[in-house]
């Protein structure tokens, strides 16, 4: 059998450790090949807060983040390993604006373009996955790029995975023809309103300070899903994966293994759903 080869997108502007520890040490685990991507490939780095064990989540009173997991953070962050990732604003072509003189011809070099890198995706790769923090919130949910990616993924029929805040990349990628959000009808889950920041705390990021997110991601995804899909947040649950294939999506940070066992779970045993009732 081929070994499993996952693409895993980090922000350029701080992603959370253990969101990527969890999957990928479980991707390792699994033997699988993991390749690394970022908005402009420039190396991605850790939030601050993801590997103190010292700092206290405001929404949750407690602190988040285990010194076995910092340990584990600052290793990786330490090694080479996250080096010289793939860019994507040189792999994927940019959506042309309808006021260039030469829209027509610019639109379809657009759409060749998108389906060279989607034979190249079928041909090197079996699921994706969009690791969150804060920094998807300044450089990935509104990339068109990467909206063009997911979609790549889900039209191939591959796994497409997300954690916290990269979870709204699913919500805003559409075609931009009918505009219409990939998790219309399907079930996910994301980071819930209780565990969203308020006005007055926050933290350093890696270039800006993040205090209360500038969208409620749970009113977004529960706008995208309907009207037959769901958004579980599952708040006072210790853990919040759903599987509603080909989509795989995690809550937050104690969601991390478990979305990466999930995603495993797909790609080897073919499940296709899980994490809610469907009725």
């Amino acid at each position: 059998m081929a070994k499993k080869r996952i693409l895993i997108v980090l922000s350029e502007y701080g992603y959370w450790g253990e969101e990527l520890i969890g999957p990928l040490e479980t991707f390792d685990k699994a033997g699988y090949e993991v390749t690394f991507a970022t908005p402009t490939g420039k190396r991605p780095v850790a939030l601050p807060p993801s590997y103190d064990p010292e700092y206290i989540d405001p929404p949750l009173g407690k602190s988040v983040t285990t010194g076995e997991i910092a340990d584990k953070v600052k290793a990786l962050e330490a090694s080479d390993r996250l080096d010289n990732p793939l860019d994507i604003s040189s792999w994927l072509p940019d959506r042309p604006y309808r006021s260039r003189p030469d829209f027509l011809r610019a639109f379809e070099a657009y759409h060749t373009r998108r389906d060279h890198v989607k034979a190249q995706i079928g041909e090197r790769y079996d699921a994706l996955l969009i690791v969150g923090g804060s920094g998807p919130i300044v450089d990935l949910a509104n990339n068109w790029r990467v909206h063009d990616l997911i979609l790549a993924f889900r039209d191939l029929g591959l796994v497409v995975a997300a954690e916290c805040y990269g979870v709204a990349c699913l919500a805003f990628a559409r075609e931009m023809d009918d505009r219409v959000s990939i998790i219309k009808n399907k079930h996910v889950t994301g980071h819930c309103i209780e565990y969203d920041y308020k006005d007055g705390t926050g933290f350093m990021g890696t270039d800006f300070v993040i205090g209360p997110p500038p969208y409620p991601l749970e009113y977004i995804l529960r706008d995208a899903t309907a009207p037959n899909g769901a958004y579980h947040g599952n708040f006072g649950h210790e853990t919040s994966v759903i599987v509603d294939f080909p989509f795989v999506t995690g809550r937050s940070t104690p969601d991390s293994y478990l979305t990466g066992q999930k995603v495993v779970e797909v790609l080897e045993h073919g499940l296709r759903q899980w994490g809610f009732n469907a009725g």
